[in-house]
């Protein structure tokens, strides 16, 4: 009968059609170069564009920034609420000295940028020479502070003196202990320059000194602008 009949050519050839897809080996695509198997590779061969130590030593720095704002903003609200600045029969400050002193530093910050360049263009000869320079004129800033400090000292200003010495010596103070700490990570790191670490395409150790001599350089005429000349 033909409502009973079964069309065999018809169902035999979708038999094969559905059969075919589960058979041989499976159906091939050209790969998308921006697929995750091809990341992952490029990404395992390319480094991130700011290392995490740059990111650790900007935060570091920040938080610095932080505190020394602190300090300033005190510094400002006593020195301009009062009267007189500074206090009656209270030692100045050697303004003429520390503007020399402040250029040797100034000087520093340019010798430190030329150690950069060196190490860049290869010259361990002239890197030796602007670390050692830098160095130098970073350990004379803090004698010579030391002395400015003796000296007012000898003349009675000191942390009791009042708000004028405890401003005083609690700013400038705190920027010398900074430039120290500068100082002892700039020989540690003439020392590796000595010792041939540093070469045209490794020198993140003296880029993270750089950043933070950078700073306490930068810094420093700003206090000696609001300190001293005012």
């Amino acid at each position: 009968m033909s409502t009973g009949t079964i069309d065999i050519d018809r169902t035999v050839g979708e038999v094969t059609e559905i059969g075919d897809l589960g058979e041989g080996s499976p159906p091939t695509f050209p790969r998308d170069p921006g697929d995750d198997n091809h990341r992952g590779d490029e990404n395992r061969n390319s480094e991130p564009p700011v290392g995490n130590v740059y990111i650790a030593v900007l935060l570091f720095i920040g938080a610095e920034v932080m505190l020394f704002a602190g300090l300033i903003g005190a510094f400002i609200v006593f020195r301009f609420g009062s009267s007189m600045w500074p206090p009656p029969l209270q030692a100045r400050l050697p303004v003429e000295v520390t503007g020399v002193n402040t250029a040797l530093l100034l000087f520093s910050g340019y010798t430190m940028y030329r150690a950069y360049k060196a190490v860049r263009r290869g010259s361990r000869g002239k890197l030796l020479q602007s670390l050692a320079i830098t160095a130098i004129l970073g350990a004379v800033f803090l004698v010579v502070q030391g002395y400015e400090w003796i000296q007012l000292l000898g003349f009675g200003l000191t942390l009791s003196s009042g708000v004028y010495g405890a401003t005083f010596y609690t700013l400038i103070g705190c920027h010398g202990l900074h430039v120290f700490g500068a100082l002892c990570w700039l020989l540690v790191v003439l020392k590796m320059a000595i010792n041939h670490r540093f070469s045209v395409d490794r020198h993140v150790a003296l880029d993270l000194c750089g950043m933070y001599w950078s700073f306490v350089v930068v810094l420093w005429p700003v206090l000696y602008s609001l300190v001293y000349l005012n």
